[in-house]
């Protein structure tokens, strides 16, 4: 089952024009970096940017942030807002339901296919960033990278620090994948179970910039997604990076509990 998922989704034209509209708004920034002055020249303005203008293999991190705030959860919930209710409204979910699959066997394959999605969106951002920051940029010398502190990282801090930010934004999305898969399960409709999901995020985005709602602040799905900046500093500040993966974690169980709970006694009409 879980094979069948992950083939239906490499073969699908939408996973690849996704993932071609992801890096689209990094290629326009990598090219607009190289052809005009908008960048800091270098040994002005923040020290990471101006890194990054200097050695294009520091663009991947530039390409996360610019599509992790909307367009990567964008494109999160729409597969996964597909992975249910897109069976339901095109009428294959019960044929599936009446061979001899257990429901929960099912729903684990559709969040497997859709975790998939996540970890292949945002690797082809990361590697297409390289790409781009090689051949617009350039690839400086590496005898020591220019950190958020203003201080020098060595290229084996850099990589470990690289790999640290592309899981810490796989597990961001695994959140919102786990929050579309239950809205997925409540509907029949895969564009209502996806603009549900974003609603969701634009609330706490939303939430985010009240004064009111401090309290609630630290439980906001969106609050933590940018934390991996702080990598990136030297000493690394773990406090928002540590906050930000137990805050994922939990909307990851909970929404995926929720999400077998409601489809475990659903009534497939068809």
């Amino acid at each position: 089952m879980i094979r069948v998922e992950l083939w239906q989704l490499l073969r699908r034209p939408r996973t690849w024009i996704t993932i071609a509209a992801l890096n689209a708004l990094p290629a326009v920034v990598a090219v607009l970096l190289a052809l005009t002055d908008l960048g800091p020249r270098p040994g002005t303005g923040p020290p990471f940017l101006s890194a990054v203008l200097t050695d294009g293999t520091l663009f991947p991190l530039a390409a996360l942030g610019l599509v992790l705030p909307l367009f990567l959860p964008v494109a999160v919930a729409v597969v996964g807002g597909d992975a249910v209710a897109g069976e339901s409204q095109g009428g294959t979910l019960r044929y599936l339901l009446v061979r001899p699959v257990p429901r929960a066997r099912l729903l684990v394959a559709k969040l497997v296919s859709v975790v998939a999605f996540v970890v292949l969106a945002t690797l082809a951002v990361a590697v297409v960033g390289y790409v781009l920051g090689l051949l617009l940029l350039g690839d400086a010398p590496v005898t020591g990278t220019v950190s958020v502190s203003g201080s020098t990282l060595t290229p084996e801090q850099m990589y470990v620090r690289t790999a640290m930010t592309f899981v810490y934004v796989v597990l961001c999305m695994l959140g919102v994948a786990a929050i579309a898969l239950f809205f997925s399960t409540l509907t029949e409709s895969s564009v209502g179970a996806a603009l549900g999901t974003i609603g969701l995020l634009i609330a706490s985005t939303v939430l985010l910039g009240l004064d009111a709602a401090e309290p609630l602040e630290p439980y906001l799905m969106t609050r933590h997604w940018l934390a991996f900046v702080d990598l990136f500093r030297d000493p690394i500040r773990w406090g928002d990076v540590v906050d930000g993966t137990l805050t994922q974690l939990a909307y990851l169980v909970v929404f995926a509990g929720a999400a077998w709970a409601n489809f475990a006694t659903k009534d497939v009409a068809r």
